[in-house]
C-alpha cells in the first residue's frame, strides 16, 4: 500500500548533530570527573538522556542532564547542519501531499533549535518531542501520537531513523520502518533490528512513494 505519512527522527537522520552530541557528552563527563572513550560515548547517542545518565550516576542524573543541555544549546550554531538533500526530498514529499512529522527523543526547544540552524525550521508543523509524551521511543507512544495528529493509518505510515529505538518504536506502533545507512551506528547494526527498508541516501525515500 502506498505511503501517505512519513515520520522522521531528527538527530542523525535529517540533521547532523553527531559531533555536537559527542562534545556535549564529553563536557558533561569532564564536569563529573568521568572518562569514556569515543566509541562508548557514541553508544549513548539515541536513548533519552535520563536513561543514559541514570545508568552512570543515578543520584546525579538530573544535574548531568542540565549540564549537558546547557552546553548543547550553547553550541548548536557551531556544529549543526542538515544532511545532504534533506530539504529537497522533504519538499518533494510534501508536494506529493505526503504528510510528514518529526518524532524525536529530544525536548521541543532543542528540536526547534536544531531545525533552525539546519535551515529546516519551516518544513515541519507537526513535531513530537520528549516533553510531549510519557514514554519515549522505543515505546510506540511518540509514533502513535504523531499519527493521531496527522490522522494517519498504520498501513500507510513509515518511521525513519538512524538508531534502534526509532525502528523498534515504529515496529511497536505497527508501522513500516526504515533505517538510514548514514547512521553513525552503521548500516549493519541497524539491519539487526530488521527495518522494512534501508535507505542509502535521502533520495531513496522517493522510490518508496511511487
Amino acid at each position: 500500500m502506498q505511503l501517505e505519512t512519513i515520520l522522521f527522527d531528527l538527530d542523525g537522520t535529517l540533521v547532523d548533530t553527531n559531533e555536537l552530541i559527542i562534545e556535549s557528552f564529553k563536557h558533561t563527563f569532564r564536569e563529573y570527573g568521568l572518562t569514556f572513550t569515543r566509541d562508548e560515548i557514541e553508544r549513548f547517542n539515541g536513548p533519552p538522556l535520563v536513561d543514559t545518565f541514570k545508568s552512570i550516576l543515578p543520584e546525579q542524573a538530573e544535574e548531568m542532564i542540565q549540564t549537558y543541555r546547557k552546553h548543547n544549546f550553547a553550541n548548536h550554531e557551531a556544529f549543526v547542519k542538515a544532511f545532504p538533500y534533506v530539504r529537497e526530498v522533504v519538499e518533494h514529499l510534501q508536494n506529493k501531499n505526503i504528510k510528514t512529522a518529526i518524532v524525536s527523543t529530544k525536548l521541543r526547544q532543542s528540536i526547534h533549535l536544531g531545525l533552525k540552524y539546519a535551515g529546516l525550521e519551516d518544513l515541519f508543523t507537526t513535531i513530537i518531542g520528549l516533553d510531549d509524551v510519557t514514554h519515549a521511543k522505543p515505546d510506540p507512544e511518540p509514533v502513535q501520537l504523531a499519527m493521531n495528529l496527522l490522522d494517519a493509518r498504520k498501513e500507510t505510515t513509515l518511521m525513519v531513523g538512524d538508531n534502534y529505538h526509532d525502528i523498534v518504536s515504529g515496529q511497536n506502533a505497527g508501522v513500516r520502518t526504515a533505517g538510514v545507512a548514514w547512521s553513525r551506528k552503521g548500516k549493519e547494526f541497524l539491519q539487526t533490528y530488521h527495518p522494512t527498508y534501508m535507505l542509502d541516501d535521502m533520495w531513496d525515500i522517493l522510490e518508496l512513494t511511487k
